[in-house]
C-alpha cells in the first residue's frame, strides 16, 4: 500500500531556501530556540566517536543531515522526516521536528496526530539510547510526548504517565543545555497545563507544578528568543491556561507580537500564521 502524501506547507517562500553556504550562515539564528549544533563533518565525527555503530563516513552523513535540515526550513517536512529516518539516531532530531511541526499545524484529525506523536516518541527513545549525551535526544522526546498529551484525553495522558515523562526529559535537556529556549517554553507550558487541568494545590503537591514556574520559564524563553514567534505564542497560551478571560488582552498582545514577526523559515511561518488566526 502506497504511503499517503503529507499535506503540503501552505506558505512557500524563496527566503526559506537555505541552499549552499546560506544554511551555515543562518544556522545560529534559525536554531537559537533548540540549540541544535550545525551538522558539519567535525560535528558528525564527534557523534560517531560517541557511538561508532551509527556510521562511518562523517562527511557523507554531514551532507545528508544538512540537506534534511534545508528541507525542514523550506517546509518540505515529509522529505526532511524521511531523510532523518534514513540516518537513524543521527537524523532523529530533524525527523522528529519535521514530523511534529507538520502534525501540529497540517494534520487535521486528533487520531492521526496522536499516531504521529507516538511514532515520534519511539524515534526519540532510540535517539536517547544511542546518544544520551545530546540535549535534543531528550528534548525531542519531551516535545513528542507533550504534543501527544495535548491530543488525547486527560485520563489517557495521566494513565500513561506522560506528564512525568515530559518533565523528566525537559529537566535533563536543561541540565545539558541551560539556554535551550524551546525546553524552557515547554517546561513553562507543562507547569501551566498541569495547574489548569488539576488545580493549583493538587498540581503543586502531585507534580511540583505551579504558575510561578510557568511564568519564569516562559519569560526566560522570551529573553533567549524574543524574535521567535513561538515564544510569544506559548506565552500567550500560558496566560489563557492560567488566567482565562482575565488575561485575554495580554494573551492577544502576545499573539499580535508573534504575528508581526517576520518568519525566517517554514516553522516560524506556521507559528505566526497560527497567531494571526487567534486574532481574527
Amino acid at each position: 500500500m502506497a504511503k499517503k502524501a503529507w499535506a503540503a506547507f501552505p506558505y512557500p517562500d524563496k527566503a526559506f531556501d537555505y541552499a549552499g553556504a546560506k544554511l551555515a550562515t543562518a544556522w545560529n539564528t534559525l536554531h537559537a530556540g533548540d540549540q541544535e549544533s550545525f551538522p558539519d563533518e567535525k560535528r558528525v565525527a564527534a557523534l560517531l566517536k560517541a557511538n561508532p555503530k551509527l556510521g562511518k563516513d562523517a562527511g557523507a552523513i554531514a551532507t545528508q543531515l544538512q540537506d534534511a535540515w534545508r528541507a525542514f526550513h523550506r517546509g518540505d517536512f515529509e522529505d526532511a522526516y524521511d531523510a532523518g529516518i534514513a540516518l537513524k539516531a543521527l537524523g532523529a532530531s530533524v525527523a522528529i521536528k519535521a514530523g511534529g511541526i507538520h502534525a501540529t499545524y497540517l494534520v487535521k484529525d486528533d487520531a492521526s496526530k496522536a499516531a504521529r506523536y507516538e511514532e515520534l516518541a519511539r524515534i526519540a527513545e532510540t535517539a536517547i539510547a544511542a546518544l544520551p549525551g545530546e540535549a535534543n535526544s531528550h528534548y525531542r522526546r519531551a516535545f513528542a510526548l507533550g504534543r501527544l498529551s495535548q491530543t488525547i484525553s486527560v485520563g489517557k495522558a495521566l494513565a500513561q504517565g506522560l506528564g512525568g515523562k515530559v518533565r523528566e526529559s525537559l529537566d535533563t535537556t536543561l541540565e545539558l543545555a541551560p539556554k535551550h529556549a524551546e525546553a524552557h517554553m515547554a517546561l513553562g507550558i507543562y507547569h501551566a497545563e498541569v495547574v489548569a487541568k488539576i488545580g493549583a494545590m493538587l498540581a503543586k503537591l502531585t507534580y511540583g507544578a505551579n504558575a510561578g514556574d510557568a511564568d519564569k520559564h516562559l519569560k526566560q524563553a522570551l529573553k533567549l528568543t524574543s524574535q521567535s514567534p513561538i515564544a510569544w505564542v506559548e506565552y500567550g497560551n500560558s496566560l489563557m491556561l492560567l488566567h482565562g478571560d482575565k488575561r485575554e488582552d495580554d494573551a492577544a498582545e502576545a499573539y499580535d507580537k508573534a504575528a508581526k514577526l517576520k518568519p525566517r523559515d517554514a516553522m516560524e511561518a506556521l507559528d505566526a500564521g497560527w497567531a494571526k488566526a487567534q486574532l481574527e
